[in-house]
């Protein structure tokens, strides 16, 4: 499948649609990259300077602590946007990492490029409204989550939240998506099949 095509079938989830020449347009102002597994798409401390929709491919956000350790917030699989919104929209430095757990390829538009597109394409405005509300929704549910449901819980909903990607992601990150050890995940994994 061509990279617009994804881009595309994601748009038609939210019932919206283009006419040819608005195609055309989006197309000229998105820019096809690919990323090797283990390459960064954003470093902790750089602005972000695109919103980056995933093509193909698997990416992970995460930020790492004082002591060194690596915390992760986010999966990036197919067909999903990645990055640091607030660095993105507020031009500061992003807190996070994003980089790539397998091959990737991705679709980036810049910011005034986006609002460029606003412009040309009005519609654009109602499919990032959509996706910038779905965002808010899924970091206040996260933050419950880690905040007040046990382990096993977490990882019900990382399953339904990811149902294609267990097999992709190492454990550790599984674990560290979770916030528990390695050892706790296999505990909760031999529960579930028990």
């Amino acid at each position: 499948m061509e990279p617009y095509e994804h881009l595309f079938r994601n748009f038609s989830r939210y019932d919206i649609c283009f006419s040819p020449e608005e195609i055309l347009a989006i197309e000229s102002l998105f820019v096809q990259r690919k990323f090797r597994k283990n390459q960064y798409i954003l470093q902790q401390g750089d602005m972000t300077r695109h919103e980056t929709f995933i093509c193909r491919g698997l990416t992970r956000t995460y930020e790492v602590d004082e002591k060194g350790v690596e915390h992760v917030l986010f999966f990036g699989p197919e067909e999903w946007w990645v990055g640091d919104l607030y660095s993105f929209l507020c031009s500061v430095p992003s807190q996070y990492n994003v980089d790539c757990l397998e091959e990737t390829e991705v679709l980036q538009i810049t910011r005034s490029d986006l609002e460029s597109l606003y412009v040309q394409v009005p519609r654009m405005n109602q499919y990032f409204r959509i996706l910038f509300q779905n965002a808010y929704i899924s970091l206040a549910q996260r933050a419950s989550s880690s905040l007040s449901k046990p382990a096993l819980q977490r990882y019900l909903e990382f399953q339904e939240k990811y149902p294609h990607i267990g097999a992709r992601v190492p454990d550790h990150q599984i674990a560290s998506y979770l916030g528990i050890t390695p050892q706790s995940l296999s505990r909760i994994r031999r529960q579930l099949a028990g």
